[in-house]
């Protein structure tokens, strides 16, 4: 390609595009971040829940000698705090990789 169409084809491209989150763009996004911050919140409580059968799963494999049943409580303790993790951590990892994604 010669230096004239290579430069035609340069000043077709868009340059300097900024578009940034817009709050009140759409109707409803306020109800929906109701929703999504009401969706966390049963989210955390679940992981609570299964941490706390999981844990007492574990202390009734471990008292009955029941090595099978021990190993399932871990790993159900280890499932729900990964899951109060992930949940807690998820608005912080969005926005992460949102700014990662700005700096592309």
């Amino acid at each position: 390609m010669n230096q004239i169409g290579l430069h035609s084809l340069v000043s077709l491209l868009p340059m300097d595009i900024e578009i940034d989150p817009n709050s009140n763009g759409l109707p409803g996004i306020g109800q929906l971040r109701g929703i999504v911050g009401a969706s966390m919140t049963v989210g955390l409580i679940l992981a609570v829940l299964a941490l706390i059968i999981s844990a007492v799963v574990w202390a009734l494999g471990a008292n009955s000698s029941n090595p099978h049943l021990a190993g399932r409580g871990k790993l159900g303790v280890l499932v729900g705090l990964g899951a109060a993790i992930i949940t807690g951590a998820s608005v912080a990892l969005v926005n992460f990789f949102w700014n990662v994604g700005q700096a592309v």
